[in-house]
């Protein structure tokens, strides 16, 4: 199939490009930008130097026109929320499919969604869209859906370790505490002081408590997960690195359960999932060892002391919390191996 990206000048856009480039299944066809309509990709994104990008020119963004491309089957939205709904209520009606990277479809609730993100700009679209995360999400969802909204890297981070435990009863439902480090490659491009290079270096910082956007993503799927409502505490915290995410999550043992029963059901979920490695208790995971990678490292132990399951995950935020995902999304959607551009 002929694929396209929307917005591919960002962190995550220039990723999808580059795994785009390299996948064996599909063309890419389509990249667009309005700053930088015109010009040649491997002008911009300098890594594709001397690479088969000869063909490939920047776009301009106008969803109109996209619309008006046959040629091309599915397109990525690599865009800021609210654009993305944009250029989605003119794609989806034209029969494509669409993953989106921002969090306009991320959200079932219409009501949830404004109240962390303000009014949507394609509500009537919000049914026929699904919250994608391969591992976990009903493959019902391949038939049934027009949008495939991509995860974003923190939700990841937290729900492939803790919900399928909160669905088999393991943990505790509640006093659910996700202390979560990002690199700063997580806010993407912006020419703002805190993420100048002399005020992030040897500084880490908590950010957006109590009141972050993720929270929404990460509270109504661990409760769809669980079956009932589900509140958590998450402080996410910028860390000094380009790109990562570190997540530390504290959750009371339900009665009578083991770090061994906590481990069966991981190993049950993720038995034949390619991009989810079950480390040993104890063995923590780290960001320097996924970086790059669709992958995420998963571990746990158990406190006697407190009666709690410590979790920890680890992540590449630009890979597997959004642009490898979104492959991943494409691959299984269109029938094709779920690990191809992505080994």
């Amino acid at each position: 199939m002929n694929v396209g990206v929307v917005g591919a000048s960002g962190y995550s856009g220039e990723i999808l490009v580059k795994l785009l480039l390299g996948h064996p299944l599909v063309k890419l066809m389509a990249v667009t930008s309005r700053q930088h309509s015109g010009k040649p990709v491997a002008a911009v994104i300098p890594a594709l130097r001397g690479t088969a990008t000869d063909r490939l020119k920047f776009s301009d963004s106008d969803p109109v026109a996209l619309a008006g491309r046959k040629d091309i089957g599915l397109w990525f939205l690599a865009l800021p929320h609210g654009a993305a709904a944009d250029f989605a209520k003119t794609l989806v009606p034209t029969g494509v499919k669409v993953i989106d990277l921002s969090a306009d479809f991320r959200i079932a609730d219409l009501g949830t969604f404004e109240k962390y993100y303000g009014p949507h700009h394609a509500p009537a679209l919000l049914p026929s869209a699904r919250f994608v995360l391969p591992e976990l999400t009903d493959p019902k969802w391949k038939t049934e859906i027009k949008v495939a909204a991509a995860p974003g890297c923190y939700p990841t981070s937290t729900l492939v370790p803790l919900a399928p435990l909160l669905k088999a009863g393991v943990v505790a439902r509640e006093h659910i505490v996700i202390n979560s480090f990002s690199g700063v490659s997580g806010a993407g491009k912006k020419a703002e002081e805190q993420y100048l290079f002399v005020e992030r270096a040897e500084s880490t910082k908590a950010y957006g408590l109590t009141q972050h956007r993720h929270l929404a993503e990460i509270e109504e799927q661990l409760s769809a997960a669980a079956g009932v409502k589900i509140v958590v505490q998450f402080n996410p915290h910028l860390a000094p690195m380009r790109r990562g995410i570190a997540t530390t999550i504290t959750v009371p043992a339900a009665p009578g359960a083991t770090v061994d029963s906590l481990y069966a059901v991981w190993r049950a979920t993720y038995a034949d999932r390619p991009f989810v490695t079950v480390l040993p208790a104890g063995d923590t995971p780290d960001t320097a060892h996924v970086a790059g990678t669709n992958r995420v490292d998963i571990s746990a132990v158990h406190d006697s002391r407190t009666g709690n399951f410590v979790i920890t995950s680890a992540l590449d935020n630009l890979v597997k919390g959004a642009s490898g995902q979104a492959v991943q999304i494409m691959n299984l959607w269109l029938g094709l191996p779920e690990t191809a551009g992505l080994a």
